[in-house]
């Protein structure tokens, strides 16, 4: 079975690469949840990264149009929901096990570009599909049979719904706006929303403690990075593209748990592996499959 891999663009470097980095987020989100709820902490997060972002932007604010500021506000929701899910499953679950959860975003994708964007998913995104469920049934252990996943699991795997439809709004709005002006109003947008939903939700302000301030502050900074590049490189990388090459995020974040004293079981481990696996096979074109394809289009 041969696979073609193109030579990587640009844009396709530059999303490996902030991939690489934010894999090695996900302790320090959960150093942070310990002492602070997570719906502040997004808020403050990335107001932090908005105000960066709009430093860096300096007079190019002034275009901002109200194509950037409405489709800005709908990514940002999805991107707040995102992270505050993912935050407050980490007050629960360890940041290996939340890294290879949240892994499941990347099948997820083609789903998402099937409904919103109207693109029909390849028949191998649907082999990847099947083997990162298989792969969250590894992870959940026995319970999952009996579909009974921790409420950090499930925390988790909704703030994976919630990430796949951010990557394929940004894909959907990327053409025609300014990356810079469109990365401010997400994050102000996604961390207003987080900020308003603490009285919904019940959450108190925290008391002031350095570690969330300085842990706000580092994410923050790489919040501006993430999405400045996510919304400058999927102008050209389609979402199921840049869904693969965030497959490296778990190996990352896992990686990094481990170091840090996470213990990975076996079944924890089979688990990521069959994430992982979903997340290659979504994009792979085996050349007898595209010759039958190519066929069946000719004598159609």
């Amino acid at each position: 079975m041969k696979i073609r891999l193109p030579t990587p663009t640009p844009q396709e470097l530059a999303l490996a690469g902030v991939t690489a980095l934010w894999g090695g987020t996900f302790l320090i989100l959960h150093l942070a949840m310990q002492h602070c709820g997570p719906m502040f902490f997004v808020g403050v997060r990335f107001l932090m990264a908005a105000a960066m972002v709009a430093c860096l932007a300096g007079r190019h604010m002034t275009g901002l149009t109200r194509k950037e500021v409405r489709s800005g506000i709908l990514i940002g929701i999805a991107l707040s929901i995102g992270y505050v899910l993912q935050s407050a499953g980490l007050r629960e679950v360890t940041s290996s096990r939340s890294a290879f959860i949240t892994a499941l975003y990347v099948p997820l994708v083609p789903l998402f570009q099937w409904a919103i964007l109207r693109k029909s998913p390849h028949i191998m995104s649907w082999v990847g599909i099947g083997l990162a469920f298989a792969g969250l049934i590894a992870l959940a252990g026995p319970a999952a049979l009996t579909l009974t996943f921790s409420h950090g699991d499930l925390l988790t795997v909704l703030s994976a719904c919630a990430i796949a439809a951010e990557i394929v709004l940004i894909s959907l709005f990327a053409q025609g706006v300014d990356s810079r002006r469109i990365t401010v109003c997400q994050l102000v947008g996604g961390g207003l929303f987080a900020l308003l939903l603490m009285p919904v939700a019940g959450e108190h302000v925290p008391t002031f403690s350095w570690i969330w301030v300085v842990c706000a502050a580092a994410l923050g900074s790489l919040s501006a990075l993430v999405q400045l590049v996510m919304n400058w490189a999927q102008k050209s990388v389609p979402p199921s593209k840049a869904a693969v090459i965030y497959a490296g995020e778990p190996v990352w974040g896992g990686l990094v748990g481990w170091l840090a004293g996470d213990q990975l079981q076996a079944t924890t481990l089979l688990g990521a592996a069959l994430i992982v696996c979903g997340v290659l096979a979504s994009e792979m074109r085996p050349r007898w499959l595209v010759k039958r394809q190519q066929h069946l289009t000719e004598n159609g």
